[in-house]
């Protein structure tokens, strides 16, 4: 009698453990499809942004044809950022971009005719709507990936996380120094 309550202890604790273990994984699996699906929202406004370079380029440079050297930044700055394979990698390629999108824009101040043309405009106000769609869009995914990070690092849901191979996120930060720093307002 007491090794048969003993076995119906044993089996009632492998049970719960099971339970336990199916629970955190499925948490994990929801976890990282949330993360999977905010990166492939960031993924669709930056191919938008993408194509709109181009454009952009090709109406500048029939301003600023001796803008050679800036122009071709911005073509490469953008095919870096199509490249990048990691998170860490797209924020630096995005940051690459940034830069060199500002400079196009600065351009405009050297070129009243670029700056005063229709099409300038259309393109510099929606690459400047794509950007705050963009940043919206990377605070989703980096809410997205702090409760992952926390599951994945979290004891006991740890032991689950590394058994089952789920390994941290990063998260998609702005690594220019220039971003970061706070602007100075004098008067």
């Amino acid at each position: 009698m007491s090794g048969l309550i003993g076995s119906i202890v044993i089996i009632v604790f492998i049970v719960i453990l099971i339970f336990w273990f199916v629970g955190i994984y499925n948490r994990l699996v929801g976890l990282r499809n949330q993360i999977d699906t905010s990166w492939a929202q960031i993924d669709v406004e930056l191919k938008r942004r993408y194509d709109l370079v181009p454009n952009l380029v090709e109406t500048v440079k029939g301003y600023a044809a001796h803008e050679r050297e800036t122009l071709q930044n911005v073509v490469k700055a953008r095919q870096t950022a199509i490249d990048a394979k990691t998170v860490e990698d797209q924020g630096a390629a995005e940051n690459l971009l940034t830069g060199a999108l500002k400079s196009i824009f600065a351009l405009a101040e050297a070129y009243p005719d670029l700056k005063a043309n229709q099409n300038f405009l259309q393109l510099q106000g929606e690459l400047s709507a794509l950007e705050n769609v963009i940043a919206t869009a990377r605070a989703a995914y980096n809410e997205s990936v702090l409760p992952y990070n926390n599951v994945v690092q979290m004891f006991p849901s740890n032991i689950v996380a590394g058994m089952s191979g789920f390994g941290l996120r990063e998260f998609f930060e702005v690594e220019d120094p220039l971003v970061r720093e706070v602007p100075k307002v004098k008067f």
